[in-house]
């Protein structure tokens, strides 16, 4: 639960409210959110530091005349000057519909639990301890983490709920230095209620053993194996395209492509409210979020919205309105979003090419809406007859998402959270590879 230090806001939303609608506002709501962090640092295979991070903000929108004002306070806050602030912002701006969610009140549990510092700091060593039995010479960086989130959202539409959400997050990072040959590994984990240094740790040997030997990549349009890690790169590009807001401005390429094929018939990808470390009751305009099919079976179901975009869409919202940050208006946002994995192991999609690649880490831009880019591998390996031989360095690959993910090849059964997405590793055909032989 979340430190009693925390418990009370510096200013009442519920004063902020009423005192905009006394000024004068046509309709108003206030979000409120406070955070607690107990970031575990490690460097240099030693603990560094401890810190604890706390932050509290309000936010407060309102319509005077249908124009809307946000205005935003971190920490103690006069209220009066909060709305006149609003007030005088929406002056500035043009009338637009006043989007309010219906009434409704409810405040729902944590689904996390709290860890202590002392637990954070015990698996930051036990990871590294394991990996420097293996290999001392490694030089370990780490940031273990426990962080607590409330939300509270309240308006003059009677709208009153909230939740506390705790999340446990780790990172990695194992650094080699073999004469001029630099090798860096990481890899992390963000779960609910407990971390799992072990399999960590199990993921980033298994590299480091890949590894051991530099070699050549392979040249031209072969198959790509993006792990789990990786394959977060190419379904960026696929939310973006989803993106209601990008459908209302012509911008995405799916735009008049619902009901229709976009994507190979293995991919199905969804959102679930109720699962994983990033399970979100309501959104930011407290509307109640729900399980939602995007894609199945590579086919173009639906774009998610927010209340504003839903209306421009004629569909309604879905329950994805979201603040890129507390100064910020809602927009379509995703959380919880999930590729149905498939069958096969990492193991059983490495045995099933004859040759391929294996792109772990990258460096450079990501595909943009177009889908097309050009990466460097920063962490790759090369596949011969269903065998890693080595590790591949020089090496970069392009092509076009939507294109790849049409020529999917198979999906592993090895999906993880990468963010608030669950991709599983991935084989993809029609990408080009490039390096020095």
């Amino acid at each position: 639960m979340m430190d009693s230090d925390l418990s009370q806001p510096a200013a009442s939303a519920e004063e902020l409210l009423e005192l905009a609608m006394r000024s004068g506002a046509d309709a108003a709501e206030v979000f409120q959110s406070q955070s607690l962090s107990r970031p575990v640092f490690f460097e240099a295979n030693r603990l560094k530091q401890l810190e604890t991070s706390q932050s509290e903000g309000i936010a407060l929108r309102l319509w005077r005349q249908g124009r809307p004002g946000l205005a935003v306070a971190y920490g103690a806050v006069t209220p009066q000057l909060l709305v006149d602030r609003a007030l005088a912002l929406s002056q500035l701006n043009e009338p637009e519909t006043i989007e309010l969610s219906p009434a409704s009140h409810k405040h729902y549990p944590d689904l996390g639990e709290s860890v202590p510092v002392e637990q954070l700091v015990h698996w930051g060593q036990e990871a590294i301890a394991l990996i420097r039995d293996s290999y001392p010479e490694i030089l370990c960086t780490a940031e273990w983490e426990c962080d607590v989130e409330t939300i509270r959202l309240i308006s003059s539409a009677g709208v009153d709920c909230g939740y506390t959400d705790t999340t446990l997050s780790c990172y990695l990072s194992a650094e080699w230095v073999r004469g001029e040959d630099f090798l860096s590994v990481s890899d992390g984990q963000t779960q609910r209620n407990v971390l799992d240094p072990v399999l960590l740790v199990d993921q980033i040997i298994q590299r480091i053993e890949w590894a051991q030997t530099n070699v050549a990549p392979p040249i031209g349009k072969i198959p790509v194996l993006f792990t789990a890690k990786a394959a977060d790169m190419l379904w960026g590009t696929v939310q973006a395209a989803m993106n209601g807001k990008q459908v209302v401005e012509r911008a995405s390429p799916w735009s008049d492509r619902l009901g229709e094929p976009v994507l190979s018939s293995q991919i199905t990808i969804s959102q679930q409210p109720d699962h994983g470390p990033f399970s979100c009751p309501f959104d930011d305009e407290g509307t109640p979020t729900q399980p939602i099919t995007f894609i199945k079976d590579g086919i173009l179901q639906l774009f998610y919205t927010d209340r504003t975009i839903g209306r421009a869409l004629g569909s309604g919202t879905t329950g994805n309105g979201f603040r890129p940050s507390l100064g910020s208006y809602p927009t379509p946002g995703l959380y919880n979003f999930v590729i149905q994995p498939g069958l096969m192991t990492f193991a059983e999609l490495i045995k099933s090419l004859d040759q391929g690649i294996i792109v772990d880490q990258m460096l450079g831009d990501v595909a943009g809406m177009s889908g097309d880019f050009s990466v460097n591998v920063d962490l790759g390996y090369r596949i011969e007859k269903g065998e890693v031989v080595g590790r591949v360095k020089d090496t970069m690959v392009a092509g076009n998402v939507y294109a790849a993910l049409k020529n999917l090849v198979a999906m592993g059964s090895d999906a993880e959270w990468n963010g608030s997405c669950y991709t599983p590793s991935v084989i993809v055909e029609g990408l080009s590879t490039t390096g020095r032989l």
